[in-house]
């Protein structure tokens, strides 16, 4: 009696010989993990950690920045980051939209690497799944590096000007970062480690950030003396989204479902939880509390430190990375920060400079002394790579990482602030002082919640939710928005 089996299980065009599924599933779900820290993690957490009068606005520009992103990747900037070489640090545009190129095997530009001669040292891999896969993987990634920028920008950057920067910013700074590292450019050929985005996500988005805070000027002064989130529990499922997000985030990256992915998922969280406990412990011993903001900012700390490290080092160093994550980053932003001209002078609105960027070197310098021999030769392409702790080139490999860390910084200082300067030709970057004092209802005609006499300015009737049934018996028109209610 013939067996039945299922079209999908079956050998033939849907099926073919190189598709390995478990890996395939793994990479898409990672890509959703990662998807998922931006929408909705940080819609959540950026709409909650911010004064009530920006919950909105602050939301929206993480929810346009994921959906303008998607649609710019697709077009033209996937193949900038990941396709054939242009120059050595940019690959040429060109869409990733039609079926023959997304429904054949992926490939690994930054697996094969070549001797100094030019000689072939490691032949490039392709992964068990097809090119779609690739590709919407690496979108999660682009999206969330432009979500973690708008951290430094919230309540007070033009929405329009937003709207432009996003994807002039994709274009022309990470794709450029993403190609030199992650596309076989010039950075990887030469042996910089950065194993899930410590320099191309997070230096780039801190580095980033401030500049753009640096050009798009200050909040008001009252709202940068005070600026309580508007809902701490809240804040704290967006955090949460984030770091169950970065299984994804690290686990994904050796682009199949082996030993590696699984020695970084741990890393990360051992990372992340040691970073968190760090960090509120420091806020005990020198403000006499524990903060649950500080708590959430040690979290990310640890998460951006560990993720340039998180599959070739050991658990020990994931601890060591946490500890180090959790003290440094913190004495920057308290100590550092306060007796800084440069660093009072610009606003960033939710210090991404310090959980980022400060984080983000630390973790790839760090990766340069405790990068493991046996573990490198797991994903990394350059032979006999280690760190300075494991003796012969390991120092060479120190160095190699703070290079690496000055390139990115560089090209995205410059780069940011020639954007800014063209977009400020044409739409200004900072919203308009009245706008700046009331809020999202200036800016969208919308606010997060409808409170009993907070002093809200919406107007029904010119914001197209009015129903003339919207009223108290009695005549008033003071009641609870949409509802009828019945005294």
């Amino acid at each position: 009696m013939a067996t039945y089996v299922p079209s999908a299980y079956r050998n033939g065009t849907a099926s073919p010989d190189w598709l390995n599924k478990g890996d395939n599933a793994w990479q898409m779900v990672s890509a959703t993990f990662v998807g998922m820290q931006s929408m909705p993690g940080l819609v959540i957490l950026y709409g909650s950690i911010v004064k009530k009068k920006w919950a909105v606005n602050s939301a929206f520009m993480a929810l346009y920045a994921f959906s303008a992103v998607m649609i710019c990747w697709v077009t033209w900037a996937y193949k900038m980051a990941f396709g054939d070489k242009l120059f050595p640090f940019w690959g040429k545009a060109g869409p990733a939209l039609g079926q023959k190129y997304l429904i054949g095997a992926a490939n690994l530009p930054a697996s094969q690497h070549n001797h100094k001669d030019g000689t072939l040292e490691t032949p490039m891999l392709a992964p068990l799944y097809p090119m779609a896969t690739m590709v919407f993987f690496q979108f999660s990634f682009a999206a969330i590096t432009l979500i973690l920028l708008a951290g430094s920008l919230l309540g007070r950057m033009n929405i329009k000007a937003w709207m432009v920067f996003v994807p002039l910013w994709l274009t022309f700074s990470y794709t450029v970062g993403a190609f030199s590292i992650w596309g076989g450019g010039f950075l990887f050929q030469w042996g910089v480690i950065d194993y899930s985005g410590g320099y191309v996500i997070h230096v780039s988005s801190g580095i980033s950030g401030f500049t753009a805070a640096y050009w798009v000027g200050p909040r008001l002064t009252k709202d940068r003396e005070r600026f309580p989130p508007n809902n701490v529990l809240l804040m704290l499922a967006g955090a949460g989204l984030l770091w169950m997000g970065w299984s994804g985030f690290n686990g994904g990256d050796p682009y199949a479902a082996n030993i590696d992915s699984s020695m970084a998922v741990l890393n990360t969280n051992i990372c992340a939880a040691t970073s968190l406990l760090v960090w509120t412990c420091l806020d005990v011993i020198f403000f006499g509390k524990p903060s649950v903001i500080g708590a959430v900012q040690g979290m990310i700390t640890g998460l951006v430190c560990i993720t340039p490290a998180a599959g070739v080092v050991q658990g020990w160093a994931a601890i060591a990375m946490g500890v180090l994550s959790g003290i440094i980053p913190w004495f920057t932003m308290m100590v550092v920060h306060k007796k800084s001209t440069l660093l009072q002078k610009v606003d960033d609105t939710l210090g991404v400079f310090h959980t980022h960027a400060v984080a983000g070197v630390l973790g790839g310098a760090l990766t340069g002394l405790f990068a493991e021999p046996t573990l490198c030769s797991l994903f990394v392409a350059v032979t006999n790579s280690k760190g300075a702790f494991y003796g012969g080139p390991g120092g060479v490999q120190f160095l190699k990482q703070l290079a690496g860390a000055c390139f990115i910084i560089g090209w995205n200082v410059v780069v940011t602030s020639i954007i800014l300067l063209v977009i400020s030709l044409v739409i200004p970057l900072r919203m308009t002082d009245e706008q700046l004092l009331i809020g999202d209802d200036a800016v969208h005609g919308e606010e997060a919640y409808a409170l009993w006499g907070d002093g809200e300015k919406y107007d029904n009737t010119r914001h197209g939710w009015y129903d003339d049934t919207t009223t108290l018996r009695g005549g008033t028109e003071q009641g609870a928005r949409g509802v009828t209610i019945e005294l």
